[in-house]
């Protein structure tokens, strides 16, 4: 029991649970607790740039040809285009049949804009081809990391990555020290990890406490199509690309649960991008690709919020009796293939999107958006864990599309046949829980090298299962103490 209660994504759904019930029968107090998936969302912002950037360095540089590099960018774009594509016709095709909007019949000029004043200011300006090509160069790198810019990090860390691929060897000091920063800011996202059920509790709290069950009922039919239509994705969709792929879906979203979990209760697919690379791969996809493809699916294959866009956009004209045809719905449907880009990451910049794409139409009453508010916070948690499941299985596709996919190492993986204990590992920071925990303790500090020692002395079950061969050469001592550990000796 003790065990059971012990796993994160318990943890997270008990915190869930608890929020939902604080905010529904103690509203005013349970709106107070929003801080709590600020701070969370916060902390994760602080180690998110770091992290993408050194991945992506690491990814390119070790990679042996370029010719590699531009493979993968090329059908991982591709692989977005498509299935960004398929999201917006589905989320197209169901709102137009169950037409959640039709009977409501509300007139648009009766509405009160101020609740999204905000939203509508910040899309006032509609940012062209030219203009995104000139956003993806950064003013100056530490702004680009100071702004959590995900486009323009991916730009210098490609860059900066072919750069030392070039220059051969003398790149190893700089490769080596980005390796262990690596290393030290994941034992940073270890440390966050263990505060998620926290976040839950108080993101659910607030938005239960705010919004009140109520709006989810008024507007339960929209809801319910929303949630209908990601299911739908998930299960056809990626379902048959993972069959593609060589892998079942079902046991692969046992694999992510934690993680999704998490993206319930913070609805932000953000909060969980470090821990999700990590299982990738301890899954078996070659740590360049997922330090290319995870990033940049962030910004170029959000399929939740392009579902989201299109049932939101019809849903608002037929709520205000705005006529389409299905050539209006079909440019709804170009517009939002290119304005859906870059917006999936935090909970409200989907808003701020789909104000900008009703904004540059005309047609459909951006006043509208008032009807979404009450449920956009309910809606934004299918919309990240459809954009976390599509991101982590594209990644797995494009892998597999590549060749950069151990086969066999995914289906031990998959099948739990691996040591629960490495997978624990991951949430500490431990790079090497892939492999052996045995195999280098110089790199993982004095606790590991102690428990190495111990499985020697006849503890066997302090190692994980992958390592516990090789526990006769820790006894006859052929690995050599962690550098802190010599150090403390006077060695």
């Amino acid at each position: 029991m003790r065990r059971f209660f012990g796993k994160l994504y318990v943890q997270v759904l008990i915190g869930v649970f608890a929020g939902a019930a604080l905010g529904f029968f103690m509203p005013n107090t349970g709106s107070d607790f929003k801080p709590l998936g600020d701070i969370f969302i916060k902390l994760i912002k602080m180690v998110f740039a770091p992290i993408i950037f050194a991945t992506v360095v690491l990814g390119i540089a070790r990679m042996e040809n370029m010719k590699e590099l531009g493979r993968v960018g090329v059908r991982a774009l591709l692989y977005f285009e498509i299935l960004s594509t398929f999201a917006l016709a589905l989320g197209l095709i169901v709102v137009n049949v169950v037409g959640p909007g039709k009977g409501m019949n509300i007139d648009p000029t009766q509405l009160d804009t101020k609740a999204i004043a905000s939203y509508t200011a910040a899309s006032a300006k509609p940012e062209g081809f030219v203009d995104f090509v000139l956003h993806l160069v950064p003013t100056s790198v530490i702004d680009a990391l100071a702004r959590n810019d995900i486009l323009q990090i991916l730009v210098f860390a490609t860059m900066f990555g072919i750069a030392l691929s070039h220059i051969g060897p003398r790149a190893k000091p700089v490769v080596d020290f980005l390796d262990s920063f690596t290393h030290g800011v994941f034992a940073i996202v270890g440390m966050i990890m263990r505060l998620a059920p926290l976040a839950a509790f108080g993101a659910m709290a607030f938005t239960v406490g705010k919004y009140g069950l109520g709006s989810v009922v008024s507007l339960g039919k929209l809801m319910g199509t929303m949630y209908l239509t990601c299911f739908l994705f998930i299960a056809l969709v990626l379902g048959v690309i993972s069959r593609l792929s060589g892998f079942s879906l079902w046991k692969f979203l046992k694999y992510i649960k934690d993680e999704l979990f998490t993206v319930l209760g913070t609805s932000s697919s953000e909060s969980v991008v470090p821990q999700l690379m990590r299982k990738l791969e301890h899954a078996g996809v070659s740590k360049p690709v997922v330090g290319l493809v995870v990033p940049s699916g962030l910004t170029f294959n959000p399929d939740g919020q392009c579902i989201y866009y299109t049932m939101a956009a019809i849903f608002i004209a037929q709520a205000t009796n705005t006529p389409l045809t299905l050539t209006d719905q079909l440019v709804v449907l170009g517009v939002l293939m290119l304005t859906s880009k870059g917006s999936a990451g935090v909970t409200g910049s989907g808003f701020i999107t789909l104000a900008a794409t009703l904004a540059s139409m005309g047609k459909i009453p951006v006043a509208g958006m008032v009807l979404l508010l009450g449920v956009d916070r309910f809606m934004s948690e299918a919309r990240a864990i459809t954009n976390t499941i599509g991101n982590a299985v594209g990644t797995i596709a494009i892998g597999r599309w590549v060749g950069a996919v151990d086969r066999q190492r995914l289906a031990q993986v998959l099948d739990g046949k691996t040591d629960p204990e490495d997978l624990d590992e991951l949430y500490e920071g431990d790079d090497d829980a892939v492999g052996c925990a045995a195999r280098r303790p110089e790199s993982r500090g004095a606790d590991l090298w102690a428990r190495n020692r111990r499985a020697a002395a006849g503890h066997p079950r302090s190692l994980p299962r992958s390592c516990r061969r090789h526990a006769d050469r820790v006894a006859a001592g052929s690995f050599p103490q962690p550098l802190d550990e010599r150090r403390h000796r006077g060695v």
